[in-house]
Protein backbone atom coordinates (compact mmCIF):
# COMPACT_ATOMS: atom_id res chain seq x y z
CA UNK A 1 0.00 0.00 0.00
CA UNK A 2 0.75 3.82 -0.80
CA UNK A 3 1.55 5.45 2.66
CA UNK A 4 -0.54 8.52 2.86
CA UNK A 5 -0.93 11.63 4.98
CA UNK A 6 -3.92 12.07 7.37
CA UNK A 7 -5.44 14.84 5.01
CA UNK A 8 -4.43 13.20 1.51
CA UNK A 9 -7.72 13.56 -0.47
CA UNK A 10 -9.12 11.71 -2.96
CA UNK A 11 -8.20 13.94 -5.29
CA UNK A 12 -4.58 13.56 -4.41
CA UNK A 13 -4.98 10.27 -5.93
CA UNK A 14 -3.95 9.89 -9.67
CA UNK A 15 -4.87 5.86 -9.80
CA UNK A 16 -8.27 4.39 -10.41
CA UNK A 17 -8.11 2.23 -7.45
CA UNK A 18 -4.99 2.17 -4.97
CA UNK A 19 -4.31 0.70 -1.65
CA UNK A 20 -3.27 2.97 0.97
CA UNK A 21 -2.56 3.59 4.17
CA UNK A 22 -3.80 5.56 7.05
CA UNK A 23 -1.30 6.67 9.95
CA UNK A 24 -2.22 6.27 13.41
CA UNK A 25 -4.09 9.36 15.77
CA UNK A 26 -4.91 11.65 12.96
CA UNK A 27 -6.89 14.34 15.04
CA UNK A 28 -10.84 13.95 14.23
CA UNK A 29 -11.47 17.23 13.70
CA UNK A 30 -9.06 18.21 11.26
CA UNK A 31 -11.14 15.95 8.69
CA UNK A 32 -13.07 17.46 5.97
CA UNK A 33 -15.51 14.88 4.85
CA UNK A 34 -18.50 15.28 2.36
CA UNK A 35 -20.82 12.51 1.92
CA UNK A 36 -21.64 9.20 3.09
CA UNK A 37 -20.73 5.94 1.56
CA UNK A 38 -20.03 7.61 -1.58
CA UNK A 39 -17.65 10.87 -0.85
CA UNK A 40 -16.64 14.14 -2.80
CA UNK A 41 -13.05 13.56 -3.52
CA UNK A 42 -11.95 17.01 -2.05
CA UNK A 43 -12.43 14.84 1.13
CA UNK A 44 -9.95 13.49 3.61
CA UNK A 45 -9.31 9.53 2.50
CA UNK A 46 -8.58 9.11 6.07
CA UNK A 47 -11.42 10.84 7.17
CA UNK A 48 -13.62 8.88 5.17
CA UNK A 49 -12.23 5.59 6.41
CA UNK A 50 -12.65 5.94 9.55
CA UNK A 51 -16.43 8.19 9.08
CA UNK A 52 -17.60 5.07 7.06
CA UNK A 53 -15.81 2.28 9.82
CA UNK A 54 -13.44 1.01 7.23
CA UNK A 55 -10.43 1.54 9.95
CA UNK A 56 -10.32 3.45 13.68
CA UNK A 57 -7.82 6.24 14.70
CA UNK A 58 -5.56 3.30 14.87
CA UNK A 59 -5.01 3.98 11.24
CA UNK A 60 -5.07 0.95 8.57
CA UNK A 61 -4.87 -0.08 4.79
CA UNK A 62 -7.98 0.86 3.05
CA UNK A 63 -8.73 0.09 -0.72
CA UNK A 64 -10.02 3.45 -2.20
CA UNK A 65 -12.06 3.65 -5.57
CA UNK A 66 -12.37 6.23 -7.44
CA UNK A 67 -15.79 6.86 -8.79
CA UNK A 68 -17.41 10.19 -11.37
CA UNK A 69 -18.88 13.00 -9.49
CA UNK A 70 -22.09 13.39 -8.31
CA UNK A 71 -24.81 16.23 -6.45
CA UNK A 72 -26.30 16.39 -2.97
CA UNK A 73 -23.46 14.48 -1.09
CA UNK A 74 -25.47 14.20 2.25
CA UNK A 75 -24.30 14.69 6.12
CA UNK A 76 -24.14 11.84 8.31
CA UNK A 77 -22.42 12.20 11.58
CA UNK A 78 -20.59 8.32 12.37
CA UNK A 79 -17.48 7.18 14.43
CA UNK A 80 -16.45 10.74 15.54
CA UNK A 81 -16.90 12.42 12.30
CA UNK A 82 -19.41 14.67 10.96
CA UNK A 83 -19.38 14.29 7.31
CA UNK A 84 -20.69 17.77 5.15
CA UNK A 85 -22.98 18.41 3.08
CA UNK A 86 -21.83 19.48 -0.79
CA UNK A 87 -24.35 20.40 -3.66
CA UNK A 88 -21.92 18.81 -6.09
CA UNK A 89 -18.30 18.09 -7.41
CA UNK A 90 -16.48 16.36 -10.72
CA UNK A 91 -15.20 13.39 -8.72
CA UNK A 92 -15.80 11.10 -5.94
CA UNK A 93 -14.38 8.05 -4.40
CA UNK A 94 -15.22 4.74 -2.11
CA UNK A 95 -13.73 3.43 0.76
CA UNK A 96 -13.31 -0.54 1.97
CA UNK A 97 -11.60 -2.73 3.53
CA UNK A 98 -8.82 -4.99 2.10
CA UNK A 99 -9.67 -8.87 2.79
CA UNK A 100 -5.83 -10.23 3.37
CA UNK A 101 -4.95 -9.93 7.11
CA UNK A 102 -1.47 -9.82 8.20
CA UNK A 103 -1.24 -13.22 9.16
CA UNK A 104 -2.32 -14.50 5.95
CA UNK A 105 -0.14 -11.90 4.45
CA UNK A 106 3.18 -13.89 6.10
CA UNK A 107 1.62 -16.77 5.53
CA UNK A 108 1.09 -18.10 9.08
CA UNK A 109 -1.33 -21.01 10.28
CA UNK A 110 -4.56 -19.76 12.06
CA UNK A 111 -4.83 -20.91 15.32
CA UNK A 112 -7.35 -23.00 16.82
CA UNK A 113 -6.35 -22.86 20.38
CA UNK A 114 -9.03 -21.18 23.39
CA UNK A 115 -8.90 -17.76 23.78
CA UNK A 116 -5.55 -16.45 25.43
CA UNK A 117 -5.05 -14.12 28.51
CA UNK A 118 -4.61 -11.04 26.08
CA UNK A 119 -7.66 -11.88 24.35
CA UNK A 120 -9.60 -12.03 27.63
CA UNK A 121 -7.80 -9.17 28.66
CA UNK A 122 -9.23 -7.29 25.69
CA UNK A 123 -12.48 -8.20 26.18
CA UNK A 124 -12.78 -6.91 29.58
CA UNK A 125 -11.03 -3.73 28.33
CA UNK A 126 -13.23 -3.46 25.31
CA UNK A 127 -16.38 -3.84 28.32
CA UNK A 128 -14.67 -1.13 30.30
CA UNK A 129 -14.40 1.38 27.16
CA UNK A 130 -18.13 0.33 26.37
CA UNK A 131 -19.98 1.46 22.60
CA UNK A 132 -17.64 3.95 20.88
CA UNK A 133 -20.33 3.66 17.67
CA UNK A 134 -23.34 5.18 20.24
CA UNK A 135 -21.72 7.62 22.04
CA UNK A 136 -24.12 9.44 23.47
CA UNK A 137 -25.35 11.09 26.71
CA UNK A 138 -29.13 10.02 27.61
CA UNK A 139 -31.28 11.31 30.69
CA UNK A 140 -33.87 8.58 31.09
CA UNK A 141 -36.81 10.60 32.78
CA UNK A 142 -38.92 8.11 34.38
CA UNK A 143 -42.43 8.24 34.98
CA UNK A 144 -42.71 8.24 39.34
CA UNK A 145 -46.55 9.47 39.40
CA UNK A 146 -49.44 7.88 40.77
CA UNK A 147 -50.66 7.40 37.11
CA UNK A 148 -48.13 4.36 37.05
CA UNK A 149 -48.66 3.24 40.74
CA UNK A 150 -45.64 1.19 42.65
CA UNK A 151 -45.88 -2.39 40.63
CA UNK A 152 -45.79 -0.77 37.37
CA UNK A 153 -42.78 1.85 38.28
CA UNK A 154 -41.12 -1.28 38.95
CA UNK A 155 -41.37 -3.07 36.00
CA UNK A 156 -40.58 0.27 34.20
CA UNK A 157 -37.27 0.37 36.19
CA UNK A 158 -36.40 -3.32 34.53
CA UNK A 159 -37.24 -2.02 31.42
CA UNK A 160 -34.54 1.09 31.18
CA UNK A 161 -32.16 -1.41 33.12
CA UNK A 162 -32.28 -3.50 29.89
CA UNK A 163 -32.21 -0.41 27.65
CA UNK A 164 -28.63 0.60 29.94
CA UNK A 165 -27.33 -2.81 29.56
CA UNK A 166 -27.79 -3.54 25.43
CA UNK A 167 -26.57 0.41 25.23
CA UNK A 168 -22.97 -0.85 25.75
CA UNK A 169 -22.51 1.64 28.75
CA UNK A 170 -18.52 2.49 29.73
CA UNK A 171 -15.60 5.41 29.39
CA UNK A 172 -15.92 5.91 25.27
CA UNK A 173 -19.40 5.02 25.05
CA UNK A 174 -23.02 5.81 26.06
CA UNK A 175 -23.31 7.94 29.70
CA UNK A 176 -26.98 7.84 31.38
CA UNK A 177 -28.37 9.54 33.96
CA UNK A 178 -32.26 9.12 35.56
CA UNK A 179 -34.72 11.76 36.85
CA UNK A 180 -37.98 10.90 38.21
CA UNK A 181 -40.61 12.99 37.02
CA UNK A 182 -43.76 13.21 39.76
CA UNK A 183 -44.87 16.41 41.73
CA UNK A 184 -41.66 17.76 41.33
CA UNK A 185 -38.52 16.39 39.46
CA UNK A 186 -35.64 14.57 41.18
CA UNK A 187 -32.46 13.76 39.69
CA UNK A 188 -31.66 9.93 41.21
CA UNK A 189 -28.03 9.98 39.66
CA UNK A 190 -25.86 11.93 37.00
CA UNK A 191 -24.00 11.25 33.60
CA UNK A 192 -20.50 11.27 35.75
CA UNK A 193 -21.48 9.02 38.23
CA UNK A 194 -21.15 5.51 36.48
CA UNK A 195 -19.42 4.11 33.48
CA UNK A 196 -20.12 0.38 34.39
CA UNK A 197 -23.46 -0.96 33.46
CA UNK A 198 -23.82 -3.76 36.54
CA UNK A 199 -23.27 0.17 38.45
CA UNK A 200 -25.99 1.89 36.88
CA UNK A 201 -28.32 -1.39 37.19
CA UNK A 202 -27.72 -1.20 40.69
CA UNK A 203 -28.67 2.69 41.10
CA UNK A 204 -31.73 1.78 38.86
CA UNK A 205 -32.83 -0.50 41.35
CA UNK A 206 -32.64 1.31 43.95
CA UNK A 207 -34.75 4.43 43.03
CA UNK A 208 -37.92 4.57 45.12
CA UNK A 209 -41.40 5.47 44.11
CA UNK A 210 -42.50 9.31 44.97
CA UNK A 211 -45.94 9.22 43.75
CA UNK A 212 -48.23 12.28 43.00
CA UNK A 213 -48.88 14.43 39.97
CA UNK A 214 -47.28 13.54 36.52
CA UNK A 215 -45.95 16.98 36.05
CA UNK A 216 -43.64 15.52 33.29
CA UNK A 217 -43.27 18.76 31.63
CA UNK A 218 -41.99 20.70 34.76
CA UNK A 219 -39.23 17.20 34.84
CA UNK A 220 -38.38 17.56 31.26
CA UNK A 221 -37.71 21.76 31.65
CA UNK A 222 -36.01 20.87 34.59
CA UNK A 223 -33.75 18.31 32.92
CA UNK A 224 -33.19 20.62 30.10
CA UNK A 225 -31.87 23.11 31.60
CA UNK A 226 -30.52 21.64 34.34
CA UNK A 227 -29.42 18.30 33.88
CA UNK A 228 -26.62 18.61 31.00
CA UNK A 229 -23.81 20.74 32.55
CA UNK A 230 -20.15 20.11 32.63
CA UNK A 231 -19.98 19.51 36.10
CA UNK A 232 -22.93 16.90 36.09
CA UNK A 233 -20.64 14.93 33.08
CA UNK A 234 -21.81 15.83 30.05
CA UNK A 235 -19.13 15.74 27.59
CA UNK A 236 -18.72 18.11 24.66
CA UNK A 237 -19.35 17.70 20.99
CA UNK A 238 -22.00 14.38 21.27
CA UNK A 239 -25.59 13.99 21.05
CA UNK A 240 -27.72 14.64 24.14
CA UNK A 241 -30.91 12.63 24.20
CA UNK A 242 -33.55 12.78 26.82
CA UNK A 243 -36.30 9.80 26.77
CA UNK A 244 -39.16 10.46 28.26
CA UNK A 245 -41.45 7.59 29.83
CA UNK A 246 -45.05 8.69 29.76
CA UNK A 247 -47.74 5.99 31.73
CA UNK A 248 -51.21 7.35 30.57
CA UNK A 249 -50.77 11.28 29.92
CA UNK A 250 -49.10 14.34 31.61
CA UNK A 251 -50.61 16.55 34.40
CA UNK A 252 -49.15 19.64 33.08
CA UNK A 253 -48.10 21.32 30.04
CA UNK A 254 -45.36 19.58 28.12
CA UNK A 255 -44.91 22.08 24.55
CA UNK A 256 -42.77 24.50 26.59
CA UNK A 257 -40.58 22.22 28.00
CA UNK A 258 -40.04 20.41 24.28
CA UNK A 259 -39.10 24.07 23.04
CA UNK A 260 -36.72 24.95 25.99
CA UNK A 261 -35.05 21.18 25.43
CA UNK A 262 -34.79 21.60 21.48
CA UNK A 263 -33.20 25.31 22.30
CA UNK A 264 -30.87 23.45 24.09
CA UNK A 265 -29.72 21.34 21.59
CA UNK A 266 -31.52 18.29 23.10
CA UNK A 267 -33.22 15.00 21.08
CA UNK A 268 -36.25 14.87 22.71
CA UNK A 269 -38.02 10.83 22.78
CA UNK A 270 -41.33 10.12 23.99
CA UNK A 271 -41.92 6.16 25.31
CA UNK A 272 -45.54 6.23 25.85
CA UNK A 273 -47.26 3.20 27.68
CA UNK A 274 -51.05 2.66 28.43
CA UNK A 275 -52.26 5.37 26.24
CA UNK A 276 -55.10 7.17 27.62
CA UNK A 277 -58.80 5.64 26.99
CA UNK A 278 -61.67 6.63 25.48
CA UNK A 279 -63.69 7.90 28.44
CA UNK A 280 -60.41 9.44 29.80
CA UNK A 281 -59.39 11.55 27.12
CA UNK A 282 -61.17 14.03 28.16
CA UNK A 283 -58.92 14.45 31.48
CA UNK A 284 -56.22 14.90 28.58
CA UNK A 285 -54.94 18.46 28.79
CA UNK A 286 -53.48 18.31 25.41
CA UNK A 287 -54.39 14.98 23.05
CA UNK A 288 -51.33 16.23 20.97
CA UNK A 289 -48.63 16.18 23.38
CA UNK A 290 -45.88 14.09 22.33
CA UNK A 291 -45.87 15.51 19.04
CA UNK A 292 -45.49 19.47 20.83
CA UNK A 293 -42.46 17.68 22.62
CA UNK A 294 -40.38 15.44 20.92
CA UNK A 295 -37.54 16.58 18.63
CA UNK A 296 -39.15 16.43 15.32
CA UNK A 297 -42.64 15.23 14.65
CA UNK A 298 -41.79 12.73 12.24
CA UNK A 299 -42.26 9.28 13.94
CA UNK A 300 -38.63 8.36 14.65
CA UNK A 301 -38.62 10.51 18.34
CA UNK A 302 -42.31 8.37 19.72
CA UNK A 303 -42.24 4.78 20.36
CA UNK A 304 -45.48 3.44 21.96
CA UNK A 305 -45.52 0.34 24.18
CA UNK A 306 -48.95 -1.10 24.67
CA UNK A 307 -48.14 -2.19 28.25
CA UNK A 308 -45.54 -2.75 31.17
CA UNK A 309 -45.83 -6.67 31.13
CA UNK A 310 -43.49 -8.28 28.40
CA UNK A 311 -41.21 -5.43 27.21
CA UNK A 312 -37.98 -7.62 26.12
CA UNK A 313 -39.13 -7.03 22.84
CA UNK A 314 -39.00 -3.39 22.41
CA UNK A 315 -35.62 -2.95 24.27
CA UNK A 316 -33.75 -3.69 21.11
CA UNK A 317 -35.62 -0.88 18.87
CA UNK A 318 -35.47 1.46 21.02
CA UNK A 319 -31.35 1.25 21.45
CA UNK A 320 -31.25 1.34 17.59
CA UNK A 321 -33.07 4.80 17.73
CA UNK A 322 -30.97 5.83 20.75
CA UNK A 323 -27.63 4.71 18.33
CA UNK A 324 -29.00 6.28 15.30
CA UNK A 325 -26.24 9.54 15.27
CA UNK A 326 -27.45 10.72 11.63
CA UNK A 327 -31.22 11.05 13.13
CA UNK A 328 -30.46 13.17 16.05
CA UNK A 329 -31.49 16.16 14.49
CA UNK A 330 -31.53 18.14 17.02
CA UNK A 331 -27.97 18.33 17.93
CA UNK A 332 -26.37 21.04 17.79
CA UNK A 333 -24.16 21.39 15.19
CA UNK A 334 -22.63 23.72 12.71
CA UNK A 335 -25.30 23.20 10.46
CA UNK A 336 -28.64 23.53 12.69
CA UNK A 337 -27.04 26.24 15.05
CA UNK A 338 -25.68 29.26 13.35
CA UNK A 339 -26.93 32.57 12.02
CA UNK A 340 -24.97 33.95 8.83
CA UNK A 341 -25.47 37.24 7.21
CA UNK A 342 -24.90 37.84 3.90
CA UNK A 343 -23.86 41.50 2.72
CA UNK A 344 -23.93 41.74 -1.51
CA UNK A 345 -22.27 44.21 -3.31
CA UNK A 346 -25.23 45.57 -5.28
CA UNK A 347 -23.03 48.47 -7.02
CA UNK A 348 -22.57 49.00 -10.73
CA UNK A 349 -20.14 47.51 -11.67
CA UNK A 350 -21.19 43.95 -10.48
CA UNK A 351 -23.93 44.13 -13.41
CA UNK A 352 -26.91 42.19 -13.51
CA UNK A 353 -25.73 38.69 -14.49
CA UNK A 354 -23.11 38.55 -12.37
CA UNK A 355 -25.51 39.82 -9.38
CA UNK A 356 -27.12 36.47 -10.20
CA UNK A 357 -24.30 34.17 -9.41
CA UNK A 358 -23.57 35.84 -6.35
CA UNK A 359 -27.12 34.75 -5.41
CA UNK A 360 -26.64 31.59 -6.54
CA UNK A 361 -23.66 31.42 -4.49
CA UNK A 362 -25.71 32.54 -1.46
CA UNK A 363 -28.26 29.87 -2.10
CA UNK A 364 -25.71 27.15 -2.39
CA UNK A 365 -24.33 27.91 0.92
CA UNK A 366 -27.89 28.48 2.49
CA UNK A 367 -28.60 24.85 1.35
CA UNK A 368 -26.27 22.99 3.53
CA UNK A 369 -27.65 24.86 7.01
CA UNK A 370 -30.83 23.47 8.84
CA UNK A 371 -32.76 26.10 9.14
CA UNK A 372 -35.83 26.62 11.00
CA UNK A 373 -36.85 28.43 14.13
CA UNK A 374 -34.85 26.88 16.46
CA UNK A 375 -32.46 26.15 14.01
CA UNK A 376 -29.95 28.12 11.68
CA UNK A 377 -30.99 31.21 10.39
CA UNK A 378 -30.06 32.90 7.07
CA UNK A 379 -30.27 37.13 6.44
CA UNK A 380 -29.38 39.18 3.54
CA UNK A 381 -28.65 42.73 2.91
CA UNK A 382 -27.58 44.59 -0.01
CA UNK A 383 -25.47 47.71 -0.40
CA UNK A 384 -24.53 50.52 -2.87
CA UNK A 385 -24.05 53.63 -0.72
CA UNK A 386 -27.07 52.90 0.50
CA UNK A 387 -28.15 49.65 2.39
CA UNK A 388 -31.33 47.61 2.03
CA UNK A 389 -32.30 44.79 4.26
CA UNK A 390 -33.71 42.35 2.04
CA UNK A 391 -34.47 39.83 4.89
CA UNK A 392 -33.57 39.52 8.42
CA UNK A 393 -32.46 36.50 10.33
CA UNK A 394 -36.59 36.18 11.76
CA UNK A 395 -38.24 36.65 8.60
CA UNK A 396 -37.77 33.41 7.74
CA UNK A 397 -37.84 29.75 9.20
CA UNK A 398 -37.43 27.00 6.67
CA UNK A 399 -34.81 26.35 3.32
CA UNK A 400 -37.57 26.75 0.91
CA UNK A 401 -38.76 29.82 2.01
CA UNK A 402 -34.96 31.60 2.52
CA UNK A 403 -34.32 30.11 -0.94
CA UNK A 404 -37.03 31.83 -2.38
CA UNK A 405 -36.17 34.86 -1.08
CA UNK A 406 -32.81 35.51 -2.14
CA UNK A 407 -34.24 34.51 -5.91
CA UNK A 408 -36.90 37.45 -5.47
CA UNK A 409 -33.21 39.98 -4.77
CA UNK A 410 -33.67 42.31 -6.97
CA UNK A 411 -30.12 44.47 -8.55
CA UNK A 412 -29.96 47.96 -7.22
CA UNK A 413 -27.02 49.50 -8.97
CA UNK A 414 -24.97 52.50 -7.76
CA UNK A 415 -21.34 53.18 -5.63
CA UNK A 416 -20.00 50.89 -2.78
CA UNK A 417 -19.80 51.78 0.61
CA UNK A 418 -18.54 48.28 2.24
CA UNK A 419 -17.95 50.30 5.63
CA UNK A 420 -21.02 51.48 6.26
CA UNK A 421 -23.01 48.42 5.23
CA UNK A 422 -20.88 46.41 7.97
CA UNK A 423 -21.76 48.75 10.32
CA UNK A 424 -25.50 48.73 9.11
CA UNK A 425 -25.35 45.16 9.76
CA UNK A 426 -23.52 44.66 12.70
CA UNK A 427 -26.25 47.16 14.17
CA UNK A 428 -29.66 46.01 12.47
CA UNK A 429 -28.95 42.51 11.72
CA UNK A 430 -27.11 40.66 14.37
CA UNK A 431 -28.14 43.65 17.31
CA UNK A 432 -31.40 42.10 17.57
CA UNK A 433 -29.94 38.49 18.44
CA UNK A 434 -27.08 39.29 19.84
CA UNK A 435 -27.99 37.44 23.15
CA UNK A 436 -29.45 34.52 21.54
CA UNK A 437 -28.20 30.76 21.53
CA UNK A 438 -26.69 30.31 17.79
CA UNK A 439 -23.03 32.16 16.66
CA UNK A 440 -23.28 34.81 14.46
CA UNK A 441 -20.95 34.71 10.71
CA UNK A 442 -20.88 37.63 8.43
CA UNK A 443 -20.25 36.81 4.98
CA UNK A 444 -19.07 39.73 2.94
CA UNK A 445 -19.09 40.00 -1.30
CA UNK A 446 -17.94 42.74 -3.28
CA UNK A 447 -16.20 42.77 -6.63
CA UNK A 448 -14.28 46.04 -6.25
CA UNK A 449 -13.10 49.36 -3.77
CA UNK A 450 -14.85 50.70 -1.40
CA UNK A 451 -15.24 54.10 -0.95
CA UNK A 452 -15.30 54.37 2.37
CA UNK A 453 -13.24 52.71 5.55
CA UNK A 454 -13.57 49.12 6.32
CA UNK A 455 -11.39 48.21 8.86
CA UNK A 456 -12.86 50.00 11.87
CA UNK A 457 -16.15 48.88 10.96
CA UNK A 458 -14.94 44.97 10.45
CA UNK A 459 -12.88 45.36 13.91
CA UNK A 460 -16.35 46.41 15.52
CA UNK A 461 -17.77 43.27 14.06
CA UNK A 462 -15.25 41.28 14.96
CA UNK A 463 -15.99 42.94 18.53
CA UNK A 464 -19.45 42.31 18.61
CA UNK A 465 -18.44 38.45 18.73
CA UNK A 466 -19.44 37.93 14.75
CA UNK A 467 -16.83 36.61 12.36
CA UNK A 468 -16.47 38.07 9.23
CA UNK A 469 -15.49 35.80 5.94
CA UNK A 470 -14.36 38.47 3.32
CA UNK A 471 -14.68 37.28 -0.66
CA UNK A 472 -13.76 39.36 -3.55
CA UNK A 473 -14.25 39.13 -7.45
CA UNK A 474 -12.66 40.73 -9.86
CA UNK A 475 -11.48 44.21 -8.45
CA UNK A 476 -11.61 43.81 -5.04
CA UNK A 477 -8.27 45.14 -3.75
CA UNK A 478 -6.61 42.12 -1.01
CA UNK A 479 -5.58 44.51 1.91
CA UNK A 480 -9.86 45.23 1.76
CA UNK A 481 -10.44 41.62 2.10
CA UNK A 482 -7.78 41.09 4.30
CA UNK A 483 -8.86 44.12 6.86
CA UNK A 484 -12.43 42.82 6.82
CA UNK A 485 -11.49 38.98 8.03
CA UNK A 486 -11.52 37.48 11.22
CA UNK A 487 -8.15 35.84 12.64
CA UNK A 488 -6.46 33.88 10.78
CA UNK A 489 -7.07 35.90 7.84
CA UNK A 490 -5.91 33.82 5.45
CA UNK A 491 -8.56 31.16 6.35
CA UNK A 492 -11.30 33.90 6.13
CA UNK A 493 -11.01 35.40 2.87
CA UNK A 494 -10.97 34.40 -0.56
CA UNK A 495 -10.74 35.97 -4.20
CA UNK A 496 -11.63 34.88 -7.04
CA UNK A 497 -10.72 36.87 -10.73
CA UNK A 498 -13.96 35.57 -12.38
CA UNK A 499 -17.94 35.51 -10.60
CA UNK A 500 -17.87 31.82 -12.12
CA UNK A 501 -15.34 31.52 -9.49
CA UNK A 502 -17.76 31.81 -6.69
CA UNK A 503 -18.80 28.26 -7.09
CA UNK A 504 -15.67 26.60 -5.57
CA UNK A 505 -15.29 28.43 -2.71
CA UNK A 506 -19.24 27.05 -1.58
CA UNK A 507 -17.48 23.86 0.35
CA UNK A 508 -14.36 26.32 1.74
CA UNK A 509 -17.02 28.78 3.43
CA UNK A 510 -19.39 26.21 4.48
CA UNK A 511 -16.20 24.14 6.15
CA UNK A 512 -14.86 27.63 7.43
CA UNK A 513 -17.80 28.29 9.40
CA UNK A 514 -18.28 24.79 10.65
CA UNK A 515 -14.61 24.81 11.80
CA UNK A 516 -14.86 28.05 13.53
CA UNK A 517 -18.57 26.85 15.18
CA UNK A 518 -16.14 23.48 16.38
CA UNK A 519 -13.22 25.85 17.97
CA UNK A 520 -16.16 28.26 19.98
CA UNK A 521 -17.23 24.62 21.48
CA UNK A 522 -13.97 23.77 23.02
Amino acid sequence: PTTITCLTRGVDLRKERADVLCPADCPLRQFYVFGNVVYASLSSICGAAIHRGVITNAGGIVRVQTLPGQENYSAIYANGIQSQVLTRWASSFSVAGTKSGALEAAGGPLSTARPSRDKRLKKLLEKKVGNKDCKTDIAFLIDGSYNIGQRRFNLQKNFVGKVAVMLGIGTEGPHVGVVQASEHPKTEFYLKNFTVAKDVLFAIKEIGFRGGNSNTGKALKHTAQRFFSLENGVRRGIPKIIVVFIDGWPSDDIEEAGIVAREFGINVFIVSVARPTTEEQGMVQDAGFVDKAVCRNNGFFSYHIPTWFGTTKYVKPLVQKLCSHEQMLCSKTCYNSVNIAFLIDGSSSVGDSNFRLMLEFISNVAKAFEISDTGSKIAAVQFTYDQRMEFSLTDYATKEKVLSAVRGIRYMSGGTATGDAISFTTRNVFGPVKDGPNKNFLVVLTDGQSYDEVRGPAAAARKADITVFSIGIAWAPLDDLKDMASEPRESHNFFTREFTGLEQIVPDVIRGICRDFLNSKQ
